[in-house]
């Protein structure tokens, strides 16, 4: 393979990964914005307090790499408001809210 054919499909892969991790990124922010009104409707939040939460999901889903820090604190903020449920149910919820997401962005 020639220098210039190798550079253009490397070139076309670098572009593949930045295009795949930009969509990654703009399906799991959307996600968090669902997360939020879930959360939101549970724990009868005004619609600038989701707003609030939001971004508050978006700003923690990007500490660490994974999902464990949204899902954290979503069970962490339910908690302390006396909303009750289980790792398991949050879980389930933030794959609805992925599958919803990337339906949408797609």
């Amino acid at each position: 393979m020639s220098g210039s054919a190798f550079d253009k499909r490397e070139e076309s892969y670098e572009k593949k990964f930045a295009h795949d991790a930009e969509l990654r990124f703009k399906v799991e922010t959307r996600r968090d914005k669902m997360l939020a009104a879930w959360v939101g409707a549970k724990c009868k939040m005004s619609a600038e307090e989701i707003a609030t939460y939001s971004t508050e999901l978006v700003r923690a889903d990007l500490k660490t790499p994974g999902d464990m820090d949204v899902q954290q604190k979503i069970h962490a903020d339910l908690k302390a408001r006396g909303v009750h449920l289980s790792e398991a149910d949050i879980r389930a919820e933030m794959h609805r809210c992925l599958q919803a997401a990337a339906a949408e962005l797609m």
